[in-house]
């Protein structure tokens, strides 16, 4: 007989847990939290397509030494609306909650239209009104420009 083995992921002393991301999704919440963001002796763990009971399937994010700025989690709700931040101290967890999507996104995508003002160089941060939450959509308050792909847009 064979045996069955499981691996885990270590856990974190300190940092965040992004869970219940949608399956596929790591690797662009990855792309959101950033490298530079980073702690040089940081560990990130990323689980892929793990079953889960809510989702199906989920992918998860572990990254000690981090807590996420709200524009971040703004980001990552834009692109994975089913998400929890789960914030890590001394092995446990202080705080977990879903990510909300506000009902503005501010400085956290640029608008695709080169023509408008947040693009011209002016002194203001590009700001969203969500019109539409599933699937998301954002409409530019300058430009009436709308968005539903946000990776190619994120700042």
């Amino acid at each position: 007989m064979s045996e069955v083995r499981e691996l885990r992921i270590t856990p974190i002393r300190n940092g965040t847990v992004i869970d219940h991301i949608g399956n596929g999704l790591a690797l662009d919440v990855l792309r959101i939290i950033g490298a530079r963001g980073l702690d040089k002796d940081s560990t990130v763990s990323v689980a892929l397509h793990v079953r889960s009971g809510k989702l199906g399937w989920k992918d998860i994010v572990k990254v000690e030494n981090m807590e996420l700025s709200p524009r971040k989690v703004n980001a990552i709700a834009l692109i994975a609306p089913t998400a929890t931040i789960s914030i890590i101290r001394d092995y446990k967890v202080q705080s977990k909650r879903p990510v909300d999507l506000p009902e503005t996104i501010v400085g956290v995508v640029t608008c695709p239209n080169p023509n408008c003002i947040s693009n011209q160089g002016e002194p203001i941060e590009s700001e969203f009104r969500v019109s539409r939450r599933r699937p998301v959509q954002l409409t530019c308050i300058y430009c009436e420009r709308t968005l539903d792909d946000f990776l190619r847009h994120l700042v």
